[in-house]
C-alpha cells in the first residue's frame, strides 16, 4: 500500500519544528499524520511504568511488539489510558531517544509504521522516515536548526506551559539526545541522499510549512 500512497518524510533532530510543520501539512493537505516519535515514547513510557531496566534489550522489544497504542483526534492513548502529556516531558523524550536505538524495537515498530500509509496520504515524522520507513516516499524533508536555538524553543515551550525549566540543561539533553540518534547503530539520524534539508533556525513554522508544500507541488505528479 505505502507504494502507492503519496507520501511526504519530515526528518530531523529533536526540537527544529518537525512535529508542528507535519501537523500543519497534514492538516492543509487533509492527509494522515504518522508521529513516529510518539511511538517510541510510548516505548519509552511503558519501560519506566514496568519498572525494566533499559539494559534489558530482549524485554524492552517484546513490550513494542505488543504495544496498544491508539491515536486519535490528536491524543495517544496505550492499553486505554490517556497518555498524551506523559509522553511529552524530557523524560519520557530521553527515555524514547535510549529505546530508539535499539534494533529489536525498531523491527517491532517497523511494520506498525509503514502500515498508516493509506489514502489520502501521509505525512510522516521522525527521524529515519525517509532513510528507512519510506525510502520512497515522493517528497523527503530534513528539517534542522542550531542547538542553541531548538533550547530556547523549548524552552520557551515549558514556561508557557508553567513547567520548570533550565535552559543550560536543555541544551546540554540536546546535544547528548543528538550525539545518540546520529550515532546509533541501526537506522540513525541522518538525512536521505535526496532530501531537500531545511534550517529552521531564523525561520518561522509557515516559512517552513510554505516550503514543503511548494516542494510537494513540484515532485508529485499530480498536485496534492
Amino acid at each position: 500500500m505505502a507504494d502507492q500512497v503519496p507520501i511526504i518524510t519530515v526528518d530531523g533532530p529533536s526540537g527544529s519544528g518537525k512535529g508542528t510543520v507535519s501537523q500543519r501539512i497534514a492538516d492543509r493537505l487533509g492527509w494522515r499524520l504518522l508521529d513516529s516519535g510518539a511511538l517510541y515514547r510510548l516505548v519509552g513510557h511503558a519501560v519506566a511504568q514496568a519498572g525494566i531496566g533499559f539494559s534489558n534489550k530482549n524485554k524492552i522489544s517484546e513490550i513494542a511488539s505488543k504495544l496498544n497504542a491508539e491515536f486519535k483526534d490528536g491524543e495517544v492513548w496505550l492499553d486505554g489510558i490517556d497518555v498524551t502529556d506523559l509522553i511529552r516531558t524530557e523524560t519520557a523524550g530521553n527515555n524514547a531517544s535510549k529505546v530508539a536505538a535499539m534494533p529489536g524495537v525498531r523491527a517491532a515498530l517497523l511494520d506498525w509504521q509503514r502500515g498508516y500509509a493509506q489514502p489520502p496520504g501521509l505525512v510522516a515524522d521522525g527521524r529515519d522516515m525517509g532513510t528507512t520507513v519510506f525510502p520512497a516516499a515522493g517528497v523527503k524533508i530534513f528539517l534542522t536548526a542550531s542547538a542553541k536555538e531548538r533550547a530556547q524553543r523549548r524552552y520557551k515551550q515549558l514556561k508557557e506551559k508553567g513547567l520548570p525549566a533550565n535552559l543550560a540543561a536543555l541544551t546540554a539533553d540536546l546535544k547528548e539526545r543528538d550525539a545518540r540518534d546520529r550515532g546509533r547503530a541501526v537506522s540513525p539520524l541522518v538525512a536521505a541522499a535526496d532530501a531537500v534539508e531545511i534550517d529552521s533556525t531564523a525561520l518561522g513554522i509557515d516559512d517552513v510549512v510554505e516550503l514543503v508544500l511548494r516542494q510537494a507541488q513540484r515532485s508529485f505528479a499530480k498536485p496534492p
